[in-house]
């Protein structure tokens, strides 16, 4: 590589590590320090903290965000198709027609096992009288 090219971009790194290391130790030497009783204690919001940080969340939480990623990623696709769609063709638009097919599918499939129900379930139901 040429000399003319590369020395800008070590000055601009020389002064960008230069310039955190002053903020850093200016920090360090103005700064206040503290040693009080509850300097270490975990602090969110302004709230005092109760209970475990450890929180466990339901499956249904992590269906939301896989489901999220599913039809994120197929909005992604059908955009991206919408703006080649007249260079692509009859072909690309028999493809985008299946692989909507096959996610109107899976949205079914998943629809009929129940996983977008989101309402609590009753596991006692009471028998069906004859």
């Amino acid at each position: 590589m040429n000399q003319q090219v590369v020395w800008p971009l070590a000055v601009y790194g020389a002064l960008v590590i230069g310039l955190v290391a002053f903020m850093m130790i200016a920090s360090w030497l103005l700064g206040q320090r503290s040693k009080g009783k509850v300097t270490g204690e975990p602090y969110e919001s302004g709230m005092p903290v109760t209970g475990s940080a450890h929180v466990r969340l339901s499956a249904q939480y992590y269906l939301v965000a896989m489901f999220f990623v599913v039809f994120d990623l197929e909005t992604i696709f059908v955009l991206a198709w919408a703006l080649v769609a007249r260079e692509v063709g009859w072909q690309g638009y028999v493809e985008i027609i299946v692989f909507l097919g096959m996610q109107a599918l899976a949205l079914g499939y998943l629809w009929r096992l129940g996983a977008l129900d989101w309402a609590l379930r009753r596991h006692h139901q009471k028998p069906r009288e004859k």
